[in-house]
């Protein structure tokens, strides 16, 4: 199972676009888990997932975020179309394109 994190401010947005990311997973059968977390939560759960994507508004975290990481996971910003049109399926296929 892959598992996906999506790292935003306070998390409401991003657990619309979990939902459409998991609603694609299920139609294409992907096994895969999909969570949002707050940038302050995601530095204990980096090392249990196998990319971070974070969303468009803290972009400006990339940099901490690698850091946490320490390259061992793909770590990049969801293009700010397919956020703001709640695109789940190409988010998803973006995220399981960046962990093979």
């Amino acid at each position: 199972m892959k598992k996906i994190l999506l790292v935003c401010a306070a998390g409401m947005s991003t657990s619309m676009l979990v939902n459409k990311m998991r609603e694609s997973a299920e139609e294409k059968n992907i096994d895969v888990s999909i969570a949002a977390l707050s940038v302050s939560e995601a530095s204990t759960s980096v090392d249990t997932v196998d990319v971070v994507l974070l969303g468009p508004q803290v972009r400006y975290q990339l940099k901490s975020i690698e850091e946490i990481v320490k390259g061992r996971i793909p770590v990049k910003v969801i293009d700010i179309v397919l956020y703001g049109r709640m695109d789940g399926k190409a988010v998803l296929e973006y995220a399981l394109e960046l962990i093979k």
